[in-house]
Parts: structure tokens; C-alpha cells; sequence
């Protein structure tokens, strides 16, 4: 089997499983990743995450020419901004997951960092995480937005849409958007509790130690 039929079978795969845990729902989200000459694959437009087909993905070549599959979704800017800003990006994930989105809403959110300190894992995987502004489905704004960002975050949250977060290869941006989701479910569950977060010294700890972007 080669590379891209390899990845083309995990861009399905993993976007089935986030689909069966509710994760994004009908045709809604988007998955794009690097091919090994440099290319892009990426989820068509219209298309369900339950029911993706990899030979129908969406195929450009190094110069951003769709060369094969499927028209490709109408969320590319946001996607081709990530890989612009960002040279380490191996695959970028955009879901429209509930708690996340939920999150965005509330108005005490701080823009530069909207996930509070709630577990360790929440600042390994994402950094901070910058909330923007709401942008309507496929405004090429959106791509201008996270390029003003110069490339310092690697997890966006759109307002009242979703997030978007890249990741080094398709794995490490599935998981970290997964953890997205959760601190963000923690987050609404706690809140008006007062829960204890983890302290300024005990984040320090845990970006020093596993070298977090933390700009």
C-alpha cells in the first residue's frame, strides 16, 4: 500500500470516528492533509464524515491545483492559511463540535486564550487557543484572519462555528482537536462552580516541559 492510499483510508477512518461520537454532524467539517510529494488531500464539500469514500477525495498538487476527486470543501482558504503560516503543518481538522462552539458564545471568553487552565493536557495539545470573530461558512476572511496570527497559533475557534487546529501529521491534529472538544465540555460543565485550575506555576511546568508554544 502506498503513503497516500494509506492516508487517504486514515482521513476517512478517523473522520468516521469522530462522525459516530458526535463529534460533527450531517455534512458538516473538514480534513485536509499533506500527500508526501507535498500535495493536499482534503474533504469534499457536501460531504458526511460517516461516509467518506478515499478515492473521491479532493486532490491538489504542490501548487495548490486541484488535480483529482471531488470539488474540495469551501472552507480552503482556512485550511491554506494554516499550511502558509505555519511549515511544520502535516493536516488541519474543522469540526463543528458542540461544547466548543457552545463555549464561543459565552461572553466572559477571553479572545487570546478561551480555554481556561483545567488539565494538562488541554495546554500540551492546543497552546492557547485565540477565538475569532464570526465569519459566515466559507468567507475568505477567515483565511486572512488566522494569517494575521503569523503562524504563533496552532488551534483557532471561530465563533459560533467551530474549531480549526493543525496539527504536525493527521493524528497529532485529530487528537488535539478531540482535547479541544473536551476542555471545552469541561469547561461549560464547571461552569459557575468555581473549580480549582491548575495554577500559574503548574502551567509553567507542564509548557516548559513538553516546549508548548505559548506566544
Amino acid at each position: 500500500m502506498s503513503e497516500e492510499t494509506r492516508l487517504r483510508e486514515d482521513i476517512c477512518l478517523f473522520a468516521k470516528s469522530m462522525f459516530d461520537r458526535g463529534l460533527t454532524t450531517g455534512s458538516s467539517g473538514n480534513i485536509s492533509a499533506r500527500t508526501p510529494d507535498g500535495g493536499l488531500l482534503v474533504t469534499p464539500t457536501g460531504s458526511s464524515f460517516g461516509r467518506l469514500d478515499p478515492a473521491r477525495l479532493s486532490r491538489f498538487d504542490e501548487g495548490g491545483t486541484l488535480i483529482d476527486g471531488d470539488k474540495p470543501t469551501k472552507e480552503m482558504p482556512l485550511h491554506a492559511a494554516f499550511y502558509e503560516t505555519r511549515r511544520r503543518t502535516g493536516a488541519v481538522v474543522h469540526l463543528h463540535s458542540t461544547h466548543s462552539v457552545a463555549l464561543s458564545m459565552l461572553p466572559e471568553i477571553d479572545p487570546d486564550n478561551m480555554l481556561p487552565p483545567l488539565t494538562a493536557y488541554g495546554i500540551m495539545k492546543l497552546g492557547k487557543v485565540r477565538l475569532l470573530p464570526y465569519y459566515r461558512p466559507g468567507d475568505p476572511a477567515m483565511g486572512d484572519a488566522v494569517r494575521g496570527l503569523a503562524g504563533r497559533r496552532t488551534a483557532v475557534m471561530l465563533a459560533n462555528h467551530g474549531p480549526v487546529v493543525a496539527g504536525k501529521d493527521l493524528e497529532a491534529a485529530v487528537y488535539a482537536t478531540e482535547e479541544l472538544e473536551e476542555t471545552a465540555k469541561l469547561a461549560i460543565l464547571l461552569r459557575g462552580a468555581s473549580p480549582r485550575m491548575l495554577t500559574e506555576a503548574q502551567q509553567r511546568d507542564v509548557i516548559e516541559t513538553f516546549n508548548v508554544d505559548w506566544d
